[in-house]
């Protein structure tokens, strides 16, 4: 891996977490405003985005009162449906549909969140599966204009 991929995903998990951290109560609990995962767009831009982010994600987890659910739930989550998503490039094209696209897709995988939640804290499972994913899509959703700005300023394509 060359340094400057190394220190741009070290710069891009490190927002992650402090993203994460700034809102804490409101990303961890069955109503999730988790405002770093509108980075999860990242990955439209450029798939090397993903080892930044499930990073992020693992490292935010360690703070998580689920502890260990956290950390495999979350994590996992991350990594199937960003997985998705940059399989998912070559049969969308342009960037904005890859955007919807992305948050389709997070929104709909909260179901393994709502399992976690399920298990750890015995919420039931399809309320808690709406609450999570209505919190996905709002960010997701708000973070496609945000991610489309800061990509005009960064060039997220050739940044890593």
């Amino acid at each position: 891996m060359k340094v400057k991929t190394l220190a741009t995903s070290g710069i891009i998990a490190a927002l992650y977490v402090a993203v994460t951290l700034l809102v804490a109560p409101f990303g961890f609990t069955n109503v999730q405003f988790r405002l770093s995962e509108m980075f999860n767009h990242l990955v439209v831009f450029n798939k090397k985005f993903i080892f930044a982010i499930v990073l992020g994600v693992f490292v935010a987890n360690l703070f998580s009162p689920l502890g260990l659910y956290d950390l495999f739930f979350g994590v996992a989550q991350s990594l199937i449906a960003l997985t998705i998503t940059i399989f998912s490039a070559k049969f969308i094209s342009g960037i904005l549909k890859r955007m919807l696209f992305n948050t389709a897709v997070f929104t709909f995988l909260m179901c393994i969140i709502a399992f976690e939640l399920n298990l750890a804290l015995e919420l039931p499972f399809l309320f808690t599966w709406l609450t999570v994913a209505v919190g996905e899509f709002v960010v997701m959703a708000v973070g496609i204009p945000i991610m489309l700005a800061l990509n005009k300023r960064l060039n997220f394509e050739k940044l890593i």
